[in-house]
């Protein structure tokens, strides 16, 4: 068995911890992802960033409000799951 790992990441324009951790964690669940386990942390004055565990692998989120943007990475061995994700 030979390891293949799908990645990507990108920058979107939204900001909100709130939206940003609903939305990608709907994502993760209709995309098929198994979520092992969530860390985020919310920093002083301002920023934000929440990690997903997956078995599969994980995806991370970090915003840079003073910019209005957030950095998003997924990184994903099943294939199938990384595409619906995207």
């Amino acid at each position: 068995m030979q390891a293949r790992m799908n990645n990507a990441s990108y920058w979107v324009n939204e900001t909100r911890p709130d939206f940003l951790h609903a939305h990608y964690k709907d994502l993760l669940s209709n995309a098929g992802f198994n979520v092992l386990g969530e860390a985020s942390a919310m920093f002083d004055p301002y920023g934000y960033t929440c990690v997903w565990v997956l078995s599969e692998s994980h995806l991370a989120v970090h915003t840079f409000p003073e910019c209005s943007r957030t950095y998003v990475e997924i990184t994903s061995c099943v294939e199938s799951q990384f595409f619906a994700f995207m």
